[in-house]
């Protein structure tokens, strides 16, 4: 069954509803992990101010890219892209990317100075901590963090999810971190285990493939609600685990707390040497796009956790 990027995922479950023990089974599912801490590639990154008025001729020095798409209607980042493109963006499909990252990166640097200053924001509002599904002691840290994340905006903008959507497609978002295969971005890998998970369980094909694109979607800056809020958190709770992008709207109470529960372990290091890998793997894809023209090495360094 094909997929509706525009598809509205079901209303959030109640607070504290069971999940039927899939997301469990997902916790438990660790299928071929790459390494010991695996971690996303998400929005969010250091901008070189210069960078983007050369990003066309960089691109173009990598060989002959073609200007037009042959499906201009699939969007950058959704899963009918990723796997029709292998992840790699055009020259054109570059620079378009370039308003949405430097608006995150605005959002970044305006948060950080929120933290620094104390100023009124996230840190005093109230978040219902039953609204935070408990996470079941599983895969990695991060993919716990992600959803942690993205249920807290969501609670803190009112958005209405499916959470157990949000919680697979976080479980399974980084399985494919590094792509083990070259010019093929690594979500191809990391949504076809979760399709496989998804099958076995008697999940929808219209939620399976739900998963999948919020999955592909992730890392692509400027994922929004239209593309659905389990895409749109995802991207959001990555962000704000990998760069601090508005971690600054996060309480103190759910930071510290979500912190406590799952520890970085080293978090920076770890995901900054897997994207330097990605971006190696896969000449011209999101991944290049990011570490080359947003200096995302220093951007983890930046983000306001430790480790």
């Amino acid at each position: 069954m094909g997929l509706n990027p525009l598809r509205r995922a079901p209303a959030a479950m109640a607070p504290g509803s069971d999940h039927g023990g899939l997301t469990a089974a997902a916790s438990r599912y660790v299928p071929n992990p790459p390494r010991t801490v695996s971690v996303p590639l998400a929005v969010g990154a250091w901008v070189n101010a210069n960078a983007f008025g050369v990003v066309e001729a960089a691109m173009n020095k990598q060989g002959d890219i073609p200007m037009n798409n042959e499906h201009p209607t699939d969007p950058i980042g959704t899963i009918e892209w990723t796997e029709r493109t292998g992840g790699v963006l055009t020259a054109r499909e570059c620079v378009s990317l370039a308003g949405p990252l430097m608006c995150d990166e605005l959002r970044m640097f305006g948060g950080l100075l929120a933290l620094a200053l104390r100023l009124p924001s996230g840190r005093r509002s109230v978040v219902d901590r039953a609204s935070l599904v408990p996470l079941s002691p599983a895969l990695l840290n991060h993919s716990r963090r992600a959803y942690a994340w993205g249920a807290a905006i969501a609670a803190l903008h009112h958005i209405k999810f499916d959470r157990e959507l949000l919680y697979m497609a976080a479980m399974f978002h980084d399985t494919g971190l590094p792509s083990p295969v070259p010019h093929v971005d690594f979500t191809v890998r990391s949504a076809a285990l979760a399709r496989e998970f998804t099958d076995r369980h008697g999940v929808s094909a219209d939620d399976r493939e739900f998963i999948a694109n919020a999955i592909a979607l992730h890392h692509t800056p400027g994922v929004n609600l239209e593309s659905g809020a389990e895409a749109y958190l995802l991207s959001a709770g990555a962000g704000v685990d990998v760069f601090g992008l508005r971690s600054y709207e996060v309480p103190d109470t759910i930071r510290r707390s979500v912190v406590r529960h799952y520890p970085r372990l080293g978090f920076k290091r770890e995901f900054a040497r897997l994207w330097r890998a990605e971006a190696k793997q896969v000449p011209r894809g999101r991944g290049w796009f990011l570490h080359r023209f947003a200096m995302s090495d220093l951007s983890i360094r930046l983000a306001p956790f430790r480790g």
